[in-house]
């Protein structure tokens, strides 16, 4: 177990700030790069939100505390999203249920509509007790995700995928879980981190080959941990109940920042830079940290696009 007591550690408490009420709950957050801005799901509504950056921004103040209510804005989907990802096209992948769905996202000033997905597949049809839980793109573009058992017996059918166009979907050989979540992968995207209750597991991975081996413990938690990001100097950064957890890259706690006022589900770097850090809270709200809490030289790494413009993997006849 990890020794809090540790004096190398830095342990904080901070009171986190409201940028924005948007939705009853908190679901996935993600920057889009490609549109200069933070987007989230409420799994309650179906509505996605998004919050723009602010180029006025400083690095001391979050970038949405420079923005109005009036430049955020939400769509409604046509089923709720617990996963998502920027496409190299400009469309968004999203896990929705038990499927993998894709959509255009209207041009600005259009009418708003419901958003209506594209189904791609549903993942493990034969099984009704799981849907997708958590999902990101790998460095080399694929889009990585897992399962959770949804029904009451919680036992570990939860499994994890990778998905492409030029090959479809592929199962990774990977330990069945509970609820997969903290899915990461390293700065050199070699290394694949996810979470199994309150361990943080972490493997080698090959994104071509769709490959992961030698599944071992990264570090352990006294309560269960859920998302997770890895920073620019390779540390990842896990949610673990009110806290931020910060490890380095071979497991070593370097601060813990226990939040007040928000009981957060999911974060993501984005803004000018991607110096800024920003948190889903429970309550579908969104979340900035106090300045003076990240280091100067701490940022985040963009994701990588989902490849949607590569040859589609064609079926044999």
């Amino acid at each position: 177990m990890i020794d809090i007591s540790t004096p190398a550690i830095a342990a904080v408490a901070a009171e986190a700030i409201l940028l924005q009420r948007g939705g009853r709950t908190g679901g996935v957050l993600r920057w889009d790069a490609a549109c200069n801005c933070w987007r989230w799901s409420d799994p309650l509504t179906g509505l996605l939100y998004n919050w723009p950056s602010a180029g006025a921004a400083t690095r001391s103040t979050p970038p949405a505390m420079t923005a109005t209510a009036a430049t955020a804005g939400s769509l409604r989907l046509s089923e709720s999203a617990c996963a998502l990802a920027a496409c190299a096209s400009g469309r968004l992948l999203l896990g929705q249920g038990k499927r993998l769905g894709m959509v255009e996202l209207p041009a600005a000033g259009s009418v708003a509509r419901t958003l209506q997905s594209q189904v791609l597949l549903t993942v493990d049809a034969a099984e009704p007790r799981t849907a997708i839980s958590d999902g990101c793109t790998d460095r080399a573009g694929n889009f990585v995700f897992g399962t959770a058992n949804t029904a009451s017996d919680q036992r570990p059918i939860g499994s994890f995928y990778q998905y492409s166009q030029r090959h479809g979907l592929r199962r990774l050989a990977l330990p069945v879980v509970v609820r997969a979540t903290g899915i990461a992968f390293s700065a050199d995207g070699a290394r694949m981190l996810f979470v199994d209750g309150n361990r943080i597991l972490h493997c080698t991975y090959d994104a071509d080959r769709a490959r992961v081996g030698n599944a071992t413990t990264f570090a352990e938690s006294d309560v269960a941990v859920g998302a997770a990001v890895i920073d620019s100097a390779d540390c990842l950064w896990s949610i673990q109940g009110a806290e931020l957890v910060r490890y380095d890259a071979g497991g070593a706690v370097l601060c813990r920042i226990a939040l007040e006022g928000a009981a957060p589900v999911a974060l993501a770097f984005g803004g000018d830079g991607l110096a800024h850090l920003l948190l889903l809270g429970h309550d579908g709200a969104l979340y900035g940290l106090p300045s003076g809490l990240l280091d100067n030289a701490t940022a985040g790494i963009a994701d990588t696009l989902f490849d949607d413009m590569a040859p589609a993997l064609q079926a044999v006849g």
